[in-house]
């Protein structure tokens, strides 16, 4: 079925690209990193259409999503997507626009529903499920003339953190091709960072929004339980998910909040905060504001004297969490220098709180029962037909069948962790209150992000979703090896537009967006060519073709046969001639070959890739019996052919 599925996005991507199988002549515009207010501008101004930004940012999809790095981002494309883009264009040129996001592409995570493609949840299950309207958060966004250029992959069924899914496989982090973007939203995740569009929605029921965020150098907001509607999103928690998206600057998050915060008649939950808050009465309570201006609060001053709590007990003590509270401790003193006043803050009873409060197994199994049947046609019935029928990935299955075994909703555990949930809320509550803070902080992840196939470690996504209070997750800095690491502000209930005031702050301050290696700009419609370059010494001929956006260095060695061999090993090494560095990669050695001709592929780390794109490179080769090796400097990589 993933081979079916591929086929799809293909004859979608092939339909979209004018059917030719090669990208039709794109215009010069260039996508890379742009903002929503970038685009509004560059459509304001007639730098570039939205049709053409539909075509631009399928061009991308089409060259990295499958070829090249293949991160297995998107599960399916909009195939009225050009169509949707010459209306608003002409709406454009007739009326105006409609505001901020009009003709702006945007992805959506394959868990919200949508009239024109299919909504699998990343299960094979789901593959024919196809409810025939849009989810509350996606109509919106479309009220307000944004193009839903497709739909991410996610975690199965958004049952965890590493985005694997039977309905696509597994998404690959565009930062480190080895490790997942985090889950659940990690299509979204990566083909954010990847600039395939220039925001995308996901869902957070336990750091599903802020992890994807975290991993891939962006940023992402879980709002306060029930700020955001949860209509049309399939379930995984009733009682902790919410919708929210993911974007590359604060700016862009705050403009889709302005949009997609409303009041749902739908979903008793976002108006039931709203009457506890007083929305509707005379009563001070924090409430949700009436007519969002969340674009229009941001201060670029906003840590100026702003009070953060440094959540410690959530940095972790072990020897694997100390990386990342190094860097997120580094962004804490960006924060000081920005004039924040930064202390350490204890939560009583915190660890206790946290533990066994979360309501996810209470909830699945019933949740998904309940909105299947409330479908159209559903392809399952249950959670229970599904582990029968075997329609999930075989990573899922000692969650899935933990998550099927309750018998009834509500038990004793299920009463003992609302009654945590609620504790929780009101000593953290209490905690930002009585110290006056405007924010606590600490890491979204306490470990790097996993690589594929392994457990991810380290969350700390409890603390928002079992208080059901706001969190922003921001970039923090990066590994030695050029992983992204995030940290996460927590505020009261309702301090979206103060958080987000924040985050834009420390956007200021400290500047942390890189785009990834693996989905560099296209070049006329195509990824970058592999660069070649030829070295020969000692009567062997190396040549070399290195592929940018895989990191992949391919090597053949070949020598001439005439003479004795004179060649014992070729190694690559760091450094320039006159300070040699170490070796990196054997591409010869006569030791392990009978042949004097030698063909092989290694990928690079980040280090050797940013070492050979600046010229800090050698190829030594090591002589048959004693003398000196004979080195010789690899040029630039823009001087490779």
């Amino acid at each position: 079925m993933r081979l079916i599925g591929f086929l799809i996005v293909l004859l979608a991507l092939n339909a979209s690209l004018g059917g030719q199988g090669r990208p039709r002549a794109l215009p010069a515009f260039d996508v890379m990193e742009k903002s929503i207010e970038d685009l509004q501008k560059a459509m304001q101004d007639k730098h570039v259409t939205s049709q053409e930004l539909v075509e631009l940012y399928l061009a991308r999809i089409d060259a990295y999503d499958q070829r090249g790095p293949a991160l297995n981002a998107v599960v399916a494309l909009n195939a009225m997507a050009r169509e949707e883009a010459i209306e608003l264009d002409a709406e454009r040129a007739a009326k105006g626009p409609r505001g901020p996001l009009h003709g702006i592409p945007m992805l959506v995570k394959d868990n919200y529903e949508t009239v024109e493609m299919p909504t699998t949840a990343g299960s094979i299950a789901l593959r024919a499920f196809h409810p025939k309207r849009d989810a509350f958060l996606v109509q919106r966004l479309r009220d307000a003339g944004v193009i839903i250029l497709g739909k991410t992959t996610m975690h199965e069924l958004a049952a965890g953190i590493t985005t694997v899914g039977s309905s696509f496989g597994q998404t690959r982090n565009p930062y480190d091709l080895d490790r997942t973007p985090g889950g659940s939203s990690g299509g979204t995740g990566a083909a954010i960072a990847a600039n395939f569009a220039t925001a995308g929605m996901g869902s957070d029921t336990c750091g599903s929004i802020r992890i994807p965020a975290a991993n891939n150098n962006l940023v992402g907001l879980r709002g306060t339980q029930g700020l955001s509607s949860r209509t049309g999103i399939v379930p995984l928690s009733s009682s902790q998910d919410i919708g929210g998206p993911l974007a590359r600057t604060i700016a862009d998050l705050a403009i889709i909040f302005d949009v997609t915060v409303a009041a749902d008649t739908r979903d008793a939950q976002t108006l039931a905060v709203r009457r506890t808050a007083g929305e509707d009465e005379d009563n001070p309570s924090p409430a949700p504001p009436s007519r969002p201006a969340y674009r229009r609060a941001l201060q670029a001053a906003a840590l100026k004297g702003a009070r953060i709590g440094v959540v410690r007990s959530l940095f972790g003590s072990a020897p694997e969490d100390q990386e990342v509270a190094t860097i997120v401790n580094r962004a804490l003193d960006a924060m000081k220098k920005a004039g924040a006043e930064v202390s350490d803050v204890t939560v009583p009873g915190l660890d206790d709180l946290l533990r066994d409060s979360s309501l996810i197994a209470s909830d699945f199994k019933f949740d998904l029962m309940e909105y299947l049947a409330k479908s159209d046609n559903p392809p399952v019935q249950s959670l229970g037909e599904i582990l029968d029928r075997g329609l999930y990935h075989a990573a899922l299955e000692a969650t899935f069948r933990t998550r099927n075994t309750p018998e009834t909703r509500e038990t004793d555990a299920t009463r003992r962790a609302r009654i945590k949930q609620a504790a929780l809320r009101q000593v953290t509550s209490a905690v930002l209150d009585e110290q006056r803070l405007d924010a606590l902080v600490y890491p979204t992840l306490r470990r790097r992000p996993a690589r594929i196939g392994d457990v991810q470690a380290g969350t700390n996504c409890t603390l928002s979703a079992h208080s059901g209070l706001p969190a922003l997750t921001v970039p923090a800095g990066f590994t030695a090896d050029e992983i992204p690491i995030g940290l996460e502000l927590l505020g009261p209930a309702f301090s979206e537009a103060a958080l987000l005031s924040l985050g834009y702050s420390l956007e200021q301050a400290l500047p942390l967006r890189r785009t990834p290696f693996s989905t560099p700009a296209l070049v006329d419609g195509r990824p970058p060519a592999p660069r070649t370059t030829r070295v020969a010494e000692l009567g062997m001929t190396l040549r070399l073709s290195y592929d940018v956006t895989t990191g992949r260095l391919q090597y053949t060695t070949t020598s001439d046969v005439k003479q004795k061999p004179r060649v014992a090993a070729v190694w690559l090494h760091s450094g320039t001639p006159s300070e040699p560095g170490a070796a990196r990669h054997a591409l010869f050695d006569a030791r392990r070959t009978d042949r004097v001709n030698a063909a092989g592929e290694v990928t690079l780390s980040s280090g050797v890739r940013k070492d050979l794109q600046e010229g800090r490179v050698l190829v030594r080769f090591y002589p048959v019996g004693s003398g000196e090796s004979v080195t010789v400097h690899l040029p630039e990589m823009r001087a490779w052919q």
